[in-house]
């Protein structure tokens, strides 16, 4: 049995040791905390979104003026139009000219001109090419006389398609030639008859009528 002094020592030790014991305790519940917060910190603070400013806002795009309403065409503006349409697609095409240039207008017109009196020598195909029509123009009626007279003969000579043309004679009308007495400035003809379309277009033939001969006609 402890006596009494063992006793009081023994008493005095548990105050002493249930005194630390809550002194640590009352340590302990102050550090838990803060070493919780540490380890665990809070979450941040949500940020509510910014909402846009009015300032920032995109521009609304300009409306487009409306198309002005067009007036209402006049009676004559169509007419008026369709003939500038028509100017514009022939615009680029060249219109065919009548004009055909003179072939004798250098030594061999001079030579017409001053020894049988006549000029504007042509050679033409008519009556789709069965016919071929020579034709002149008068300057001198004396020096003319000899290519108006029926008596000459009138050859129509073509050496590339080897022929001789004649001129035709029709009941009723006689030879298909002007013998009428020439007179100046005034153009006259005489046809040849193109059986089978011997003679062709481009062909250079020579036309002789009596002493008059002229080489190398290009029929047109």
């Amino acid at each position: 049995m402890y006596g009494p002094p063992s006793m009081l020592l023994t008493l005095a030790m548990l105050y002493n040791s249930a005194r630390m014991m809550a002194r640590s305790l009352w340590l302990l519940t102050g550090i838990l905390p803060s070493l919780a917060w540490a380890a665990d910190p809070p979450p941040p603070a949500q940020q509510t979104p910014a909402q846009p400013s009015t300032a920032a806002a995109p521009a609304t795009p300009a409306t487009k003026p409306a198309p002005a309403a067009k007036a209402p065409q006049q009676a004559g503006s169509t007419s008026a139009s369709k003939p500038q349409s028509e100017a514009k697609k022939t615009k680029g095409k060249p219109k065919p000219s009548r004009y055909q240039p003179d072939r004798f207008a250098g030594r061999a017109g001079k030579y017409y001109e001053l020894t049988w009196g006549v000029d504007t020598l042509s050679v033409k195909l008519v009556e789709s090419g069965e016919l071929v029509r020579f034709s002149y123009r008068v300057l001198d009626p004396a020096r003319a006389r000899v290519l108006n007279d029926k008596q000459n003969e009138a050859l129509l000579n073509d050496p590339k398609a080897g022929v001789s043309l004649v001129v035709p004679v029709m009941e009723k009308v006689g030879q298909l030639r002007q013998s009428a007495t020439p007179e100046a400035g005034r153009s006259y003809w005489m046809t040849f008859s193109n059986k089978g379309r011997r003679v062709v277009r481009g062909d250079r033939v020579d036309v002789v009528i009596g002493t008059f001969k002229a080489n190398f006609l290009v029929v047109d």
